[in-house]
């Protein structure tokens, strides 16, 4: 039930972990609560909590498509040092075993996409084997946004010591790197007929979402393009994790009305639930339309 075919591509839900993550003044500080309170039959229980907690999965879109096995994401990963996120600091969670169950081993992908490079989005670039970290996908090219991976080298940006991302280059890009098994892309990259990514600049500045056109099938992997459905209806609203505001909701209403108009399946990277959705135009906004095919977490 966590596998869906899109046209000729074969999409698989493989979930790292799920549950409540930050309260929602913290995680969207200039939301305002009568928003949440609003949407609450729409946002509880899967994305919001009676607690006023947020919701979300850490999840990877597995893709089967011409002939290659493709991960979109890794999520946080397992035995890093995470003192800024004590809940993902030093994990031992069984998402290889995930990754089996769904018919895959780290020797069969064939590429990687980390549509951008938060924490989050890349723990499982690596693995500690003998006290070192080494590409946990030992034949797998690593597409990466050449502009997150300069933003994000403490080398050049010194602010990154005591954030999310601290540990993070050393640990889980900066091995791959070293392997030569990265692959720096900017502006756009076509993946095969069906994948293409784009640029989707302002959460990080190296964001970017992978589209997917087969057949007459449309969809949407958004990485953190929303965070919650409630960004669907207040797309001008970030989270406190974007680094650019302004471009990200610009980005949000740019790509949630190709989703609208194409009737493009939206699969973010954190949506918990069904974690998929499909979004209509509403007035100046966007609503869900109906929620995407997975069962619900």
């Amino acid at each position: 039930m966590n596998e869906i075919k899109l046209g000729d591509v074969t999409v698989t839900r493989v979930e790292e972990m799920h549950g409540p993550i930050m309260p929602t003044g913290a995680f969207f500080p200039d939301l305002p609560e009568q928003a949440w309170q609003e949407q609450r039959d729409l946002l509880v229980p899967d994305h919001l909590g009676d607690d006023d907690m947020v919701h979300v999965a850490m999840q990877t879109w597995l893709l089967r498509s011409d002939g290659r096995t493709i991960l979109v994401d890794t999520g946080v990963g397992n035995d890093k040092t995470r003192p800024a996120v004590p809940v993902w600091d030093h994990l031992a969670l069984d998402y290889l075993d995930r990754l089996a169950a769904a018919g895959v081993r780290p020797e069969d992908v064939d590429l990687v996409v980390n549509t951008h490079l938060h924490v989050d989005h890349v723990g499982w670039n690596t693995r500690l084997v003998d006290g070192a970290w080494v590409p946990t996908f030992p034949n797998a090219t690593y597409l990466m946004p050449r502009a997150d991976f300069h933003y994000w080298n403490p080398a050049n940006n010194p602010g990154i010591a005591g954030g999310v991302n601290e540990h993070v280059f050393e640990d889980s890009v900066a091995p791959v790197h070293a392997a030569g098994q990265v692959q720096l892309w900017e502006d756009g990259h076509t993946i095969d007929a069906a994948l293409r990514l784009e640029a989707a600049p302002g959460h990080t500045p190296g964001s970017s979402v992978l589209i997917l056109r087969s057949g007459t099938d449309r969809a949407l992997f958004a990485g953190d393009l929303i965070h919650t459905p409630l960004q669907v209806s207040h797309p001008d609203h970030d989270s406190c994790f974007c680094e650019h505001p302004g471009q990200a909701r610009a980005t949000r209403r740019r790509l949630l009305g190709w989703a609208a108009d194409t009737g493009a399946l939206v699969l973010p990277a954190h949506l918990s639930g069904h974690s998929a959705l499909e979004v209509e135009h509403r007035g100046g906004s966007f609503g869900v339309k109906q929620w995407g095919p997975f069962p619900r977490y």
